[in-house]
């Protein structure tokens, strides 16, 4: 018992002081933490399980990555293949960082490091297997009270005989043993070993190094499952005449060739070099080709997908390309126009704010009224009065090329018809929305620019244009990035304003990604399915916003 009278001294020791002081900010976290996981992580989380189930109502058999291969096909398995490299690129630049922080005389002792951070991986893993094998237990709860009477008494007698089930009982105690493992190993590493004095602030460098070694272990894990999958599914698409893995392995590598060639062609604008500028823009044309060579598999794969969920996310990117470039070009000419010294901006002010802040379902409904099909609609009326013919607006499910076309005489082939007049419709009113938003920003944006540089241009020689190319705009860059970026992925989340707006004589041609998943979710009932769309949807969206940033955040000027 001298180590508990020696651990109980300690504790008015300036070190005891410390580690009471870093328990109780621990402590004073924690409800933050646990809010957090209950409300943000593990809705994701169930997500997940859900979409790896068939599941409409309730909970159906486990179907791995059906619903993702039905939706995209062959493209979920380079899905899954980019997560598990996610993982284990994530794993190693946090070993590479412990790897530098490390002095090199203590190497040898961050090496050992790796003991405790290992068994609270394990740790980690073991928690993970135990929720997967108690989370089906604890659903059916539910369903085993079907006919019975609903008291609190049955709930807690269910709940008792799902978490002491022989599967989820040994699941729970194999995670309790890797966890006191993890706990005594730490200890005595820690009280043994003297880790503060030869390696300080080592309970962080333990938990970096338990993160990356369990990072490193689901990324093999998934990696793993995604080949297993694909052996599951070769056959299947064997009989179709078509080679799944040379499907995948051509994506992949096409899609990397791309990225490769991306990023020698920023070498080569990069080189001052002539020569070195020419052959870095050969190989860059030459890594292009070759991944477009490659990515000629794409249109067999997007024709075996769920042609509803192409045509989703098709119509989404016409909603966006039509609506962002345009809101806030507006929104900066009005921005621009607002900031100069004219009678009465602040009420222009708030007139462009105030569609941001009306209220959604209504402001829908009033422009829903406004183009009603019918001859006595307003925008069909102001139309007959300019000599032009009424339109079916928010009924119609040709492309606004095509009508135009018609309308001059030109045959324009379907590829090129684009977005149809319903959702153009629909694009009118979002940027009718968004623009004061965007004109507020950037109005704060320009208020931050300092007059004197205006000047010194102006001194200069520089004309208004001239100041507004050169200065102004490239100063508003970071608040240009800013509204881009949130307003691609509101375009890519919008729902409530096309919820109201759709008509079914539109035949689908307004049904954005997210309304496809709304329809799986609550009119098919097909809850799984949905999930699993939700997925891809947040990867594209996170494709998107990295892409934005590689492309567009190097161009930003924050001074």
């Amino acid at each position: 018992m001298a180590w508990l009278r020696r651990l109980w001294r300690l504790r008015n020791t300036r070190r005891g002081r410390a580690v009471r002081e870093a328990m109780t900010a621990y402590l004073m976290l924690a409800p933050a933490v646990s809010l957090i996981f209950m409300f943000g992580l593990w809705p994701v989380l169930f997500a997940v399980y859900v979409s790896l189930h068939r599941w409409r109502i309730r909970q159906g058999p486990f179907v791995g990555m059906k619903h993702y291969v039905d939706a995209i096909d062959a493209l979920a398995f380079p899905l899954f293949f980019v997560v598990a490299g996610a993982l284990l690129w994530a794993a190693y630049r946090l070993a590479r960082r412990l790897w530098h922080e490390a002095h090199p005389r203590t190497v040898g002792h961050g090496l050992a490091v790796l003991v405790p951070a290992g068994l609270w991986a394990a740790a980690g893993l073991a928690g993970v297997r135990y929720g997967v094998t108690a989370l089906p237990e604890v659903l059916n709860i539910g369903y085993k009270a079907v006919g019975q009477q609903r008291t609190p008494d049955l709930f807690r007698r269910l709940l008792y005989e799902a978490l002491h089930a022989p599967a989820v009982w040994a699941a729970w105690q194999q995670f309790l043993l890797v966890l006191g493992l993890a706990i005594l190993v730490t200890g005595l590493w820690a009280w043994f070993g003297r880790a503060s004095r030869r390696w300080p602030g080592w309970p962080s460098r333990v938990a970096w190094a338990a993160l990356a070694l369990f990072f490193a272990v689901l990324g093999i894990l998934v990696g793993h499952y995604t080949l297993r999958e694909m052996a599951r599914f070769a056959p299947q698409m064997a009989q179709e005449g078509r080679n799944l893995y040379l499907q995948v392995t051509s994506i992949m590598v096409g899609a990397a060739l791309l990225w490769a060639s991306w990023v020698v062609w920023q070498r080569a604008v990069a080189s001052s070099s002539d020569r070195r500028f020419g052959l870095q823009a050969l190989a860059a044309l030459l890594l292009m080709i070759g991944g477009w060579v490659l990515l000629a598999e794409m249109p067999t794969v997007i024709a075996s997908g769920d042609r509803d969920v192409w045509r989703g996310l098709v119509t989404t990117v016409y909603y966006s390309a039509g609506t962002v470039p345009f809101q806030l070009a507006l929104g900066l000419f009005f921005a621009v126009l607002l900031f100069q010294n004219i009678r009465g901006r602040e009420l222009f002010r708030v007139i462009y704010f105030m569609p941001y802040i009306t209220p959604t379902v209504a402001s829908a409904a009033v422009f829903r009224l406004m183009f009603s099909p019918r001859a006595a609609g307003p925008v069909n009326m102001l139309l007959t009065r300019l000599g032009l013919p009424p339109q079916r607006w928010l009924m119609e499910p040709r492309g606004i090329f095509e009508l135009l076309g018609s309308a001059l005489g030109v045959d324009v082939p379907s590829w090129a018809a684009g977005p149809s007049l319903a959702l153009v419709v629909i694009m009118l009113y979002s940027i009718w929305t968004y623009v004061g938003y965007d004109t507020v920003i950037y109005l704060a944006g320009l208020g931050n620019i300092p007059q004197e540089l205006k000047e010194a241009a102006a001194i200069d020689g520089a004309n208004q244009w001239q100041i507004f190319r050169h200065v102004i705009l490239p100063l508003l860059s970071p608040t240009t990035y800013f509204l881009s970026l949130i307003a691609v992925i509101g375009t890519f989340k919008a729902f409530n304003h096309i919820y109201v707006m759709r008509e079914p004589a539109a035949q689908g041609t307004v049904d954005t990604f997210s309304l496809v998943i709304f329809d799986e979710f609550f009119t098919k009932t097909r809850y799984g399915y949905a999930s699993a769309l939700a997925f891809v949807l947040f990867a594209v969206i996170l494709s998107l916003t990295l892409l934005n940033r590689r492309i567009q955040g190097s161009r930003v000027f924050y001074q």
